[in-house]
This record gives structure tokens, C-alpha cells and sequence, in this order.
């Protein structure tokens, strides 16, 4: 959390104005890990999300804004999707078939 908060003070440029798209990229990197908090909240976080946001905020950190964009839509994306198929998991009936 703090290499979120910390990381807009990186991204001024030579003049000293933040790049607007550095703030887009912050907002996008924030609602992933929101999403991938809910999802883990019922134990629907898949395994590869975290590991996107993190590299999400390092892209964002190199000012490789369009990579750092595509990685945090794919994460929350994946938070998204996890946790739609945990609450959708939730009352899954094994038939009695295949119980042992």
C-alpha cells in the first residue's frame, strides 16, 4: 500500500507536473487490488493476481503506463471473475455419484 501512495511522488516528469495518465494507471491498479480483496474475502482469489498488481505498480513505477494499464485490467478482471465463481460455488451439490 505504501508503494501505491508513495509512487505518485515518482511519477512528475522533468517539469514537475504528474503525467495524467499516471493517475488513470493509479485509480485502474487500486480498483484491481479491491477487487481481488473481495474476491479473497471468499477465499475466490486466484492465483495469479497479486502477482499482476505488483507488477502492474512496478510498470507504473518505469512509467510504462500502457503495460502497467493492461496488467491492473487483467487483475481486477481476475478479482472480478473470482469471486462471481466463489459466491457461484458456494452451494454446489456433488451428486451422490461421485462421492466416495
Amino acid at each position: 500500500m505504501l508503494l501505491a501512495l508513495g509512487s505518485t511522488a515518482l511519477l512528475a516528469d522533468s517539469h514537475g507536473g504528474a503525467d495524467p495518465r499516471a493517475g488513470q494507471v493509479e485509480q485502474a491498479i487500486n480498483d484491481a487490488e479491491a477487487a481481488r480483496e473481495k474476491a479473497g474475502s471468499v477465499d475466490g482469489e486466484w492465483r495469479d493476481t497479486a502477482k499482476m498488481i505488483e507488477s502492474a505498480r512496478k510498470a507504473l513505477a518505469a512509467g510504462e503506463y500502457d503495460k502497467a494499464m493492461k496488467l491492473a485490467r487483467e487483475a481486477h478482471q481476475q478479482g472480478v471473475l473470482g469471486y462471481e465463481q466463489a459466491m457461484s460455488q458456494q452451494e454446489l451439490r456433488i451428486p451422490s455419484y461421485l462421492k466416495y
